[in-house]
C-alpha cells in the first residue's frame, strides 16, 4: 500500500470515527434525563432591572447560572394576547420565540406550553382568549389549530424545533371553558386533537404532552386519562405537577413522594406512555428540604420502568420572591440560587 493511499484511508477512518462519535453524543443529548426550568418570568425580570448572581456573587446571565447547576431544558409558556402586567402578562408569541432562540443558543432543549388563554390557565381557571369569545364550537376548533400552527411555524422559521409541546396547562377540569370542560369530554378531546394536529403538521418529531396537577393522586390521573383514551384524545407523554406545598395541609414531601412514584409507574403500565414531572417546586425559605425533595423526585422518575420516566422541570426557580412574591422559587434575597438548585447536579 502506498503512503498516499494509507494517509487517505487513515483520514477517511478518522472522519468516520468523528462523525460516529458526534452522532452518539447527539443521541445521548436527545435521550438524556431532563433537568429543566420553566422561566416564563425571566424576560420581564431582566426588563425591570433584576440582576442575577452566581454562587460566588458574580453577576451572570441567568441561563449560565442555570446551566452551571445542571439545567439542560427550558420550558416556556405562551399566551394568545397577553397584557404588559409584570406578574400576569407578557409571554406573547414573539417573546416566547425570542426566549426559545436564546435557550437554544445556550444549548438547551426546549418545551413549549400552550395555555390557550391570555393569562394564567390552571386548575382554578381556564379562561378562553378574549379574541375567541363568542365563537361557536367549530370556530373554536379552528382557533386552536390556527393559533397553534402559527406559533409553531414562527418557532420553525426561527430555527427552533421544540422537543416537547404541551396542549393545555394543568387541565384536570379541561381547557377553554366552557366548551372544553371535562363536563363535555367529546368536545375537549376534539380541542386537544386540533392542538396535536397543528403541532405535528409543523413539527412531526415534537412530542405532545397532556398535563394535570397533583402528581401523587393516582385516582385523579386514572379518571382523567381513562376519559382521554375513551374519547380518542391524541398525545405522546403524560405530564405531572408535584407541589407538596399546595396539597391539603401543606404536608412535607415525605408523605406523598411514594404516591408520586407509584402513580407514574401505574400510568406507564396502564397507558403505555412516557411520563415527566413538568412542574415541581418547594419553599424558598426551606432550601435544604426543597433540595431533598428534588433529589427524591428525580430518583422516583428515574426508577420508572423501561426508562419511561423522562425528567423533572422546576417551575420558575429563578422567580425570586423579592420580585414575584412567589414562595416556591429556588432563589434567595441576595439574587443567588439557593442550595435547592444543587439537586440538579446530583446524578
Amino acid at each position: 500500500m502506498t503512503k498516499t493511499k494509507f494517509n487517505g484511508l487513515l483520514g477517511l477512518f478518522l472522519i468516520i470515527v468523528f462523525c460516529g462519535c458526534s452522532v452518539l453524543k447527539s443521541g445521548k443529548a436527545q435521550n438524556s434525563f431532563v433537568k429543566g426550568a420553566d422561566i416564563g418570568w425571566l424576560q420581564q425580570m431582566e426588563e425591570t432591572g433584576y440582576k442575577f448572581y452566581d454562587d460566588n456573587g458574580v453577576e451572570q446571565d441567568c441561563f449560565k447560572i442555570l446551566k452551571d447547576h445542571g439545567i439542560n431544558t427550558i420550558r416556556l409558556r405562551t399566551w394568545v394576547n397577553p397584557s404588559d402586567d409584570k406578574a400576569s402578562g407578557h409571554n406573547s408569541k414573539e417573546q416566547t420565540v425570542a426566549m426559545a432562540v436564546r435557550a437554544q443558543k445556550w444549548g438547551m432543549r426546549v418545551m413549549i406550553n400552550f395555555h390557550y388563554s391570555d393569562s394564567w390557565a390552571d386548575p382554578s381557571k381556564q379562561k378562553k382568549p378574549a379574541a375567541w369569545e363568542g365563537h361557536d364550537f367549530p370556530q373554536l376548533l379552528n382557533d386552536v389549530y390556527d393559533y397553534t400552527h402559527d406559533v409553531m411555524s414562527d418557532l420553525k422559521k426561527a430555527g427552533v424545533t421544540p422537543e416537547w409541546v404541551q396542549v393545555g396547562n394543568e387541565t384536570p377540569g379541561g381547557m377553554i371553558y366552557p366548551e372544553g370542560s371535562t363536563d363535555n369530554w367529546p368536545q375537549l378531546a376534539q380541542l386537544i386533537n386540533k392542538g396535536y394536529d397543528a403541532i405535528k403538521a409543523v413539527s412531526p418529531k415534537s412530542k405532545v404532552i397532556l398535563h394535570i396537577d397533583r402528581g401523587n393522586d393516582n385516582a385523579r390521573f386514572r379518571k382523567w386519562f381513562d376519559n382521554a383514551e375513551a374519547n380518542g384524545a391524541k398525545y405522546d407523554i403524560i405530564g405531572l405537577s408535584y407541589y407538596p406545598f399546595w396539597l391539603p395541609g401543606k404536608p412535607d414531601y415525605t408523605l406523598s413522594i411514594d404516591d408520586l412514584g407509584n402513580n407514574m409507574n401505574d400510568l406507564v403500565a396502564r397507558y403505555g406512555k412516557d411520563v415527566m414531572v413538568v412542574e415541581v417546586g418547594g419553599e424558598d425559605t426551606k432550601p435544604q428540604n426543597t433540595y431533598d425533595m428534588l433529589v427524591a423526585v428525580q430518583q422516583k422518575v428515574k426508577a420508572v420502568p423501561g426508562g419511561k420516566g423522562l425528567g423533572v422541570i422546576y417551575w420558575e426557580p429563578q422567580g425570586a420572591r423579592s420580585w414575584s412574591r412567589y414562595p416556591l422559587s429556588a432563589w434567595g434575597e441576595d439574587g443567588r440560587p439557593t442550595k435547592a438548585m444543587d439537586a440538579f447536579l446530583v446524578e
